[in-house]
């Protein structure tokens, strides 16, 4: 599927005016799980987006000669939580963001429905489409995200076609509200394992940099550094190390995950929002 969105998208903060505020909903994602913060909270695309889209502010006090900063001016609120199902968003998440009514809201959602045995992308989209027409009419510009091509991504190979189904419903529902779309499944450079975290579900700190990249590209921001920049050569590793590394994965990831889904339960189980108001950065 052929990139358009920098062809399509540039110039929407013109249109609109500059971005003020901005909100994020969606799931593990955009809560920004693989990118680990000092603190231990995770920072994520969606936060370093929200940099970008502060470095756009004018300096309100640059008028005056004081001294001060775009980014005290910028409000931002993240309220994605881990293991959320498309419906679980669309009933604590939504309603939250439009009564926040900012600027931008970026939304990603659906891929912890679409990863499930037996769902139908068709019916997922159409209850995402009802979503984004709630949302549109309620705050001012709406980014929607797709699906990541996962032909690289062991645990998710599968399912690609499943969510290439998915990606092309969002496209086409952007397409009917005229809004931004973050193309992922485009993205070559998270096509590379060291886009994804060891448990290879979730993006690096990388992989989440290159998304907000991107992201920002969407909107017509000129970024520091090209998202699908090509990664350094590395080693070709033996199949013995590969095989090991094959089996931790499989016994601290992939069993756990799956213990979980046998007993209903979710990673995002007793998780808040990290930024459930629109603060400054």
């Amino acid at each position: 599927m052929a990139d358009d969105s920098r062809k399509n998208q540039r110039g929407v903060i013109n249109r609109q005016g500059v971005i003020g505020s901005y909100a994020a909903i969606g799931d593990s994602f955009t809560e920004g799980v693989g990118d680990p913060g000092p603190d231990g909270t995770f920072v994520g695309w969606a936060d370093r987006f929200a940099v970008l889209l502060a470095d756009q502010l004018p300096d309100p006090d640059a008028a005056t000669g004081t001294e001060g900063s775009a980014h005290g001016h910028f409000r931002y609120a993240n309220l994605a939580v881990r293991g959320r199902l498309l419906d679980q968003i669309v009933e604590e998440q939504v309603p939250r963001a439009k009564e926040l009514a900012p600027d931008l809201v970026s939304f990603c959602a659906g891929g912890n429905d679409i990863i499930r045995p037996g769902t139908d992308p068709d019916d997922v989209a159409e209850r995402f489409e009802r979503a984004v027409a709630e949302l549109t009419a309620a705050v001012g510009t709406v980014m929607v995200t797709t699906g990541f091509d996962t032909r690289g991504v062991p645990v998710l190979r599968h399912l690609r076609g499943k969510i290439a189904t998915y990606t092309a419903h969002v496209r086409a529902i952007a397409d009917r509200y005229d809004c931004p779309v973050l193309d992922l499944w485009s993205l070559r450079s998270v096509q590379d394992r060291r886009a994804w975290d060891d448990d290879r579900l979730h993006l690096s700190a990388e992989g989440h940099t290159r998304v907000a990249l991107r992201a920002a590209q969407v909107l017509g921001i000129d970024v520091p550094a090209d998202p699908d920049q090509e990664w350094p050569p590395q080693e070709q590793r033996g199949t013995l190390e590969v095989r090991r590394d094959d089996i931790h994965w499989a016994r601290e990831y992939l069993v756990p995950w799956i213990g979980r889904r046998l007993r209903g339960e979710s990673s995002g189980d007793h998780v808040e929002a990290k930024r459930p108001d629109l603060l400054p950065l």
